[in-house]
């Protein structure tokens, strides 16, 4: 009768610990989107309000940390439930860097906005977020009901995402090449890319964890798109 109860005590923990998280993911994901939105539409107020939110962001994961830490020392899980307490509090960190990143996005955006426009780049960049988003809205549906074949899904489109930062990288340096003016604003760009790329990264961990939980190891060696660290001007030329 005691240890059932006290396994039942650390599943009410653990779950109000994954719903914490999943609301966490939430905004997250809002701020992706509404991230990509302001920089696309040029809106520096909403990106102030994306910059603002970001506020809420870092609380959350506090709060998920501080539910880890008093969950580890009432209920002491371990093997598996331990494997599980360990997974959401990585996912926690990786989500709050997801925040970052479109904090990051935000910053950018008066800057950008006063400066010269780079016909489609805005887009182009709304749409590369609208996939890493949608990878995260999976991930945490695959997370919620520890769902391994979404979570190995999620991890295969993070090679669409590598290739899409390589054809931005080819073509902002192909902007900056014609005109001296571009190269600003496509620097700009070129950090946003690459940020949404490192978005893409993290929110792959966060499918390996779900499948960590799920079957107590981690998948195999994933698939990775083109790498921008090979591109050179001469190649750029050669299209």
């Amino acid at each position: 009768m005691s240890n059932r109860h006290t396994f039942s005590a650390f599943d009410e923990d653990l779950e109000q610990i994954r719903l914490s998280v999943l609301s966490m993911g939430g905004h997250v994901e809002e701020a992706i989107l509404r991230a990509a939105r302001a920089l696309e539409t040029r809106d520096a107020d909403l990106a102030g309000d994306v910059v603002q939110g970001d506020k809420i962001i870092d609380a959350a994961e506090e709060e998920i940390n501080a539910q880890v830490v008093r969950l580890l020392a009432l209920r002491q899980p371990q093997a598996d439930d331990l494997r599980a307490v360990v997974a959401v509090m990585k996912m926690a960190g990786e989500l709050e860097r997801l925040g970052d990143y479109a904090k990051n996005m935000a910053k950018r955006v008066p800057v950008l906005a006063a400066g010269v426009v780079i016909d489609g780049a805005a887009g182009a960049l709304k749409r590369q977020a609208r996939l890493v988003s949608q990878m995260l809205k999976d991930m945490l549906d695959a997370f919620s009901r520890l769902d391994v074949d979404l979570a190995h899904d999620v991890i295969a489109r993070d090679a669409e995402v590598d290739d899409m930062t390589n054809a931005l990288f080819r073509e902002f340096i192909t902007h900056m090449m014609e005109d001296p003016r571009n190269i600003t604003p496509c620097l700009h760009y070129v950090f946003i890319a690459k940020n949404i790329e490192r978005m893409g990264d993290l929110v792959t961990h966060g499918a390996e964890h779900v499948i960590f939980v799920a079957e107590g190891a981690r998948p195999g060696e994933r698939a990775k798109g083109l790498s921008t660290s090979t591109i050179t001007a001469q190649q750029v030329q050669q299209q």
